[in-house]
């Protein structure tokens, strides 16, 4: 393995890994919404606790997927800087929308929501965790422009040896987009939807207490589940003639095809098992109340993730040897001088920081749900002062 290949490697590790805590981010920002909203129209605690209980978990994995995106602006600076030049001008323009995005607007506005519980009006709150919602899915928006300008550059022109913006419309309307963008938004709504249900089983599963807390989760998971994945089957399967005109023969090589097939078998078994297994027992309550298959609905949680991880692997590797699909192939993308010892360094160094953060996430994570919704901080109401004040005391 040379140092271009090991650079390719450390680019495919670290966006995987990324991506996962980006597709449950985008899974569980709607539902959490979806769950405050019957809230406020219903009045129902329930509907409260659920959204205190799963907004918490979205929290940890917005705060930790946070700094996975910094490790991957880094590693663009470091390793492919012959990209920013030569194609900066256009590539970088979504990117910096998504920084404002997503390191702004949404991040404000999740600090207004986690911090304006029991403080800001109740329809006010409402609004903002909507507001995430909307800018969590701006920010995946603009992430895939600049994805699809790789994979089609539309809407640029060559000019004195660097690819120059001249149609922002046509970067805007890029079919590999068009094509793409439903994909994701599928795909992070089955992600969402499947962390509900098994999350939920496996509370049912060990008789614990909010029997009926869990049980409307599980219905509410396998319900957008569905959805999610029926959106996601729906939009690959149209994506395909899309790929077909704009990059010939993309799946013909052995890691992408390979990729692809192993994607659409999770997708079509899951298609299978949501929607017209899982989705009809949810009458009369017979998912929850059938104990025997709650550890079959904790097998299902990895799915999507996998399936995700496929997915971003048959889009990429399918590309090369192009980094701007027929403007400039990987070997002029990657930063002159770069060694072998460089890049080792990095991949290990970076590699490692987002292992490690997967694992935090998944651990605290998993935490949170062994605890369940009796012991939540989000959204808990400050406890009395039991000191007196001067005046009581007097």
């Amino acid at each position: 393995m040379d140092v271009l290949d090991l650079a390719r490697l450390q680019f495919a590790v670290t966006g995987s890994l990324h991506f996962l805590f980006v597709v449950l981010t985008l899974g569980l920002a709607p539902l959490v919404a979806i769950m405050q909203t019957r809230s406020l129209l219903s009045g129902k605690p329930v509907f409260e606790r659920m959204t205190r209980f799963w907004g918490q978990i979205y929290v940890i994995n917005y705060a930790v997927g946070v700094f996975t995106g910094l490790v991957m602006e880094f590693q663009f600076g470091l390793n492919w800087s012959g990209l920013s030049h030569f194609a900066g001008d256009v590539f970088g323009a979504p990117l910096a929308m998504e920084t404002l995005v997503a390191f702004f607007l949404e991040s404000t506005f999740l600090g207004l929501w986690i911090f304006g519980w029991n403080r800001l009006p109740k329809r006010l709150h409402l609004a903002c965790i909507w507001l995430v919602a909307l800018t969590a899915y701006a920010s995946a928006f603009f992430i895939m422009v600049a994805n699809s300008f790789l994979q089609h550059p539309a809407g640029a022109v060559l000019r004195e040896g660097r690819l120059v913006l001249t149609d922002f419309g046509a970067l805007l309307s890029n079919p590999s987009l068009v094509a793409a963008f439903p994909h994701v938004v599928g795909a992070g709504l089955f992600a969402g939807g499947t962390v509900l249900t098994g999350a939920s089983a496996y509370k049912l599963f060990r008789r614990t207490a909010d029997q009926e807390f869990f049980r409307r989760s599980l219905r509410t998971g396998v319900m957008w589940g569905s959805i999610g994945v029926l959106l996601a089957v729906a939009s690959g399967y149209l994506q395909l003639g899309v790929v077909n005109d704009i990059q010939p023969g993309k799946f013909d090589t052995q890691l992408a095809g390979q990729a692809l097939s192993n994607m659409r078998l999770v997708g079509e078994l899951c298609q299978l098992v949501f929607p017209f297994i899982l989705a009809p027992l949810l009458i009369r309550n017979l998912l929850a109340r059938w104990r025997w298959i709650h550890p079959l609905l904790m097998l299902l949680t990895p799915l999507p993730f996998i399936a995700a991880a496929l997915g971003w692997l048959a889009r990429e590797a399918g590309r090369q040897p192009w980094v701007v699909y027929g403007e400039l192939d990987v070997a002029h993308a990657m930063s002159p001088g770069l060694t072998y010892q460089n890049v080792l360094v990095s991949f290990v160094a970076f590699a490692g920081v987002l292992g490690l953060l997967a694992l935090v996430d998944y651990l605290l994570i998993a935490r949170a749900v062994r605890r369940g919704p009796g012991q939540v901080a989000l959204g808990a109401p400050a406890p009395a002062d039991p000191t007196p004040s001067p005046a009581l005391a007097l």
